[in-house]
């Protein structure tokens, strides 16, 4: 398994993203779970890719606070101007504001594991938002998509 790989097994999920406006973050997050939702096998082969990509240690492989992250890609033609991130988050993390909006695919580790208080599945926030995403009921692995890499990071 290779990032590339994982990357190919995006592309049904970045063409979806792309549809997407992230404005109305509701409709987008019902959306996805529509169309996209976790039993579906392209989703399956995305979370066997994450776990794979753990275990073989190039996903992941940083750590800090409550997260194990790495950057997947950097915004590009292949990722439809994305950049795409990976987290094993088991608590809190940092502050940062969607100057874009911000598309998540959540799969829970733990049964009753949450994001921002929602089971696994997509989450969406709308552009301007902001938030100390958390885990809490136990381990999430997480894939970020910002659309042209665009977030705002706390500053010390």
């Amino acid at each position: 398994m290779s990032r590339e790989t994982l990357i190919e097994a995006l592309s049904p999920v970045l063409d979806e993203l792309t549809a997407l406006d992230p404005a109305d973050a509701s409709a987008a997050q019902l959306h996805l779970n529509s169309a996209l939702p976790l039993d579906d096998p392209r989703i399956q082969k995305i979370r066997e890719a994450f776990e794979q990509g753990v275990e073989e240690g190039w996903l992941c492989d940083r750590e800090g606070g409550n997260a194990r992250f790495s950057r997947v890609a950097k915004p590009s033609p292949e990722t439809r101007g994305f950049s795409i991130d990976a987290v094993r988050m088991s608590g809190p993390g940092v502050w940062h504001r969607h100057t874009a909006g911000e598309i998540e695919l959540c799969f829970a580790r733990n049964s009753g594991a949450t994001f921002d208080g929602q089971p696994e599945g997509w989450v969406v926030y709308g552009p301007g938002t902001e938030h100390v995403p958390t885990v809490d009921g136990g381990e999430m692995d997480i894939l970020y998509f910002l659309p042209g890499g665009q977030v705002e990071w706390k500053k010390s």
